[in-house]
């Protein structure tokens, strides 16, 4: 967020899967299947960065397709993911 000026984002609801394709700034992520490939909305000549927040209860980001690094996600919690155009993968980070 940018001090003195309004950030205004956007927001959708997806199930989760091994690929999923968020086409907006925050996916609220529903169910509890393993993701391990995201596609980067803006496609992949630009970085980017999407936040998740899985709804349902833990969900796993697995190393085996375009995430950089493990993690599992905590329910209603936030994660940053920041997309890497130069090394085509996602680096997540919590909020």
């Amino acid at each position: 967020m940018i001090p003195g000026t309004t950030t205004k984002l956007s927001e959708s609801v997806l199930a989760s899967a091994a690929t999923i394709s968020p086409k907006t700034d925050v996916v609220y992520l529903s169910g509890t299947v393993s993701v391990s490939n995201i596609v980067p909305s803006f496609g992949g000549g630009f970085s980017g960065t999407v936040f998740i927040v899985c709804t349902d209860g833990a969900v796993s980001f697995a190393t085996s397709g375009n995430i950089a690094k493990a993690v599992t996600s905590v329910q209603n919690q936030a994660l940053q993911f920041i997309y890497s155009k130069r090394l085509n993968k996602w680096y997540p980070g919590a909020l």
